[in-house]
């Protein structure tokens, strides 16, 4: 856990993404309440920041594909979970990312 940092602060290195996951729906379009218990793992977040990107076998970044303030839906078990003070983030390689959401 990293205390008293601002996600802002967190600087991704490299093809990572920092995602700061989407609360998943605690109901049921019937009205029926899901329990913490039967939630499933979220996978769609918001891009907060991202790295420079890979270095390629030529010694240049490769550009990212994705950037700030875009919705994705990464792999359900990727990603590796930060902590930052009393809020959970996500780091996720950006061949993680398998969509970018359109608004």
């Amino acid at each position: 856990m990293v205390k008293n940092t601002d996600a802002s602060k967190i600087k991704p290195l490299f093809d990572y993404v920092l995602v700061k996951p989407l609360e998943q729906e605690e109901m049921t379009p019937s009205g029926i309440v899901i329990p913490d218990t039967a939630k499933e793992k979220p996978q769609m977040g918001e891009i907060v920041a991202v790295g420079p990107g890979k270095v390629g076998k030529d010694g240049k970044n490769l550009p990212m594909q994705v950037k700030k303030g875009q919705k994705v839906i990464y792999k359900k078990w990727g990603g590796d979970e930060v902590k930052v003070g009393t809020e959970e983030w996500l780091l996720v390689k950006e061949e993680d990312i398998m969509a970018v959401v359109e608004a």
